[in-house]
């Protein structure tokens, strides 16, 4: 199983030699050769040991993910780091909420993952749990969501993983150090100055429409974003990285005087002149707002939460629903953490008497769940937004949280920020 004398171009130290070639088990070894391979492949000379680790295969999609995951176990596989586990494909908390047929084959998926010494975390947003990682630390993250936000607002250090690789470096404990590891990787090339009215920052939809824009602009360039402030929360900064991420193959942002790498420009783009520049106006948010509402007009549910609701949206949900009830099905997708929170401080009674529908360990997006619509979904995720019509077949209507709100009580379109 292992090729110790055929990796000639990776150095390995004692013990990463030592877990190629078997000494610590199958698993281990065979993480390591197909690291090994990847670090060939992407120039990298040498491993980084990671502290943790996040696995976004835990998602049943096809056959193949159940068949590695068993493999794995068939080796006696174990983390060797602690490990978090992305949205799976059933809400194990709310298990009647499921409308698929494939129930047993996404339970085995996530036991399998379990047994391996992950964490049942079950949330897209693992920088919403105690075990955030620090600024400066080398971790290895699936998800596209959460690779941006541990990059551009937490300041560690994780390559775009996908499924498998995520759950090797777990396995091996390392990762090759290339891209977003190492400190060039992590420089901007491309500068985005954003030019709108003052009052438009205020609202939450703007980060969202800005970071679609960024997607579809820099592939997987890494942009320094100048004009945003601390309004800029982390919130609306997962919001804007999502949508990023979604839109494009975005991996880490620059925020100018907000994101803990980005005092001001130069440091961002380590002393160089970006090779490029481009400006947002109003008129391109206005855009991107059409872009990601593709239906009829006509609200039939409202969708909120992805990425996975935090305690702070909650509590924003609440008091902008301020004691009403929605008229039509109202979905929040959050984490189990979080909802156990909600539940200590009585916010969840208050959501689910507006009328919500609390989803947690998945997403609506990606798991049959809502019921059938009649008419569009409306959201506040740019995520959401851009994924679901292909996904789920279904028009969406893109608004604030504070739109989904009033439209949802209404049972009508209602749109509240008068500069769109």
């Amino acid at each position: 199983m292992t090729r110790l004398g055929n990796v000639i171009s990776v150095h390995l130290t004692a013990e990463e030699r030592s877990l190629l070639a078997g000494e610590s088990g199958p698993a281990p070894a065979f993480a390591m050769e197909i690291l090994s391979d990847v670090a060939e492949a992407h120039g990298a000379d040498r491993f980084v040991e990671i502290s943790q680790a996040h696995i976004d295969g835990c998602l049943y999609h096809a056959p193949v993910l159940l068949d590695f995951a068993n493999r794995l176990l068939d080796m006696d596989a174990s983390v060797r780091v602690p490990t978090t586990l992305n949205v799976s494909s059933l809400d194990l908390l709310h298990p009647e909420l499921y409308r698929g047929d494939r129930a047993e084959e996404s339970r085995a998926l996530m036991d399998a993952h379990v047994a391996m010494g992950c964490g049942p975390t079950w949330t897209c947003a693992p920088y919403q749990l105690s075990s955030t990682p620090s600024f400066g630390q080398h971790i290895a993250w699936g998800e596209s969501n959460a690779i941006v936000f541990a990059n551009s607002v937490i300041g560690a250090r994780t390559g775009r993983y996908g499924d498998f690789i995520d759950l090797l470096c777990a396995l091996a404990g390392r990762a090759p150090l290339t891209g977003f590891h190492t400190d060039e990787g992590r420089l901007a090339t491309v500068m985005i100055d954003i030019d709108v009215p003052d009052e438009v920052l205020d609202s939450d939809i703007a980060y969202p429409l800005i970071g679609f824009l960024i997607g579809k602009l820099v592939g997987q360039a890494v942009p320094v974003i100048n004009g945003l402030d601390q309004r800029a929360d982390q919130d609306r900064l997962k919001a804007l990285g999502a949508a990023a991420a979604s839109a494009g193959t975005i991996g880490m942002f620059h925020v100018v005087g907000v994101t803990p790498e980005a005092p001001d420009v130069e440091t961002a783009c380590g002393g160089r002149q970006p090779g490029e520049r481009h400006v947002f106006d109003l008129g391109d948010l206005i855009r991107a707002k059409e872009r990601l509402s593709k239906g009829s007009g006509i609200v039939g549910a409202v969708s909120v939460g992805t990425p996975h609701f935090s305690l702070d949206e909650l509590r924003l949900l609440a008091e902008v629903s301020g004691g009403r009830r929605a008229t039509i099905p109202f979905y929040v997708n959050t984490s189990r953490d979080v909802l156990a929170q909600a539940a200590d401080s009585q916010l969840r009674a208050t959501v689910e008497a507006f009328g919500a529908t609390l989803v947690t360990d998945t997403c609506t997006y990606i798991t049959p769940i809502m019921e059938d619509v009649a008419g569009d979904v409306m959201t506040n995720s740019g995520k959401w937004a851009y994924y679901a019509p292909g996904n789920l077949g279904v028009g969406v209507i893109f608004g604030s949280l504070h739109d989904c709100v009033e439209s949802a009580v209404a049972g009508e379109h209602i749109q509240t920020d008068k500069w769109l």
